[in-house]
């Protein structure tokens, strides 16, 4: 299946940013570049803040976020109440950050994680449904506070 996706980060992310862009655009998804534009430093939540509201406005199913630790973007975006973003370090944590939690942003430490390992994390990501049922009730207590 093919998503709209949206992607962004911060300079630390930035090449893998642009093999993500490119491992994406080949696997047949739309992809929306949120930055930054450069290795040139700069400040992750101007980038994370107009990908996150992309996803909460539907404009993009699923969003990607890449800086050094995953840190900073991922608790960036989880201001947003619909967004669940995820930081993930194995596929086996994008895998379940799908199936337990319906992740909606898969969020990478690049400084942690090969190149290889990124790819395959955004794969599994995107390939893994949300399970619902007795996950589903926990998701909707997220949000209540």
């Amino acid at each position: 299946m093919a998503y709209n996706i949206a992607i962004g980060g911060d300079h630390a992310g930035y090449t893998y940013k642009k093999l993500l862009t490119a491992y994406l655009n080949e696997a047949g998804h739309q992809v929306k570049d949120f930055g930054p534009g450069s290795e040139e430093s700069v400040d992750y939540p101007d980038h994370v803040h107009p990908l996150a509201k992309a996803v909460v406005k539907k404009d993009a199913d699923f969003g990607i976020l890449i800086c050094g630790s995953g840190n900073g973007v991922a608790m960036t975006a989880n201001k947003y109440k619909q967004i669940r973003a995820a930081l993930c370090w194995k596929t086996e944590l994008a895998k379940l950050a799908r199936e337990h939690n319906d992740a909606n942003v898969l969020c990478i430490p690049a400084r942690f994680v090969s190149e290889k390992e990124a790819e395959e994390m955004v794969k599994v990501f995107l390939d893994t449904a949300f399970e619902g049922g007795r996950h589903q009730n926990r998701v909707n207590k997220i949000a209540d506070c």
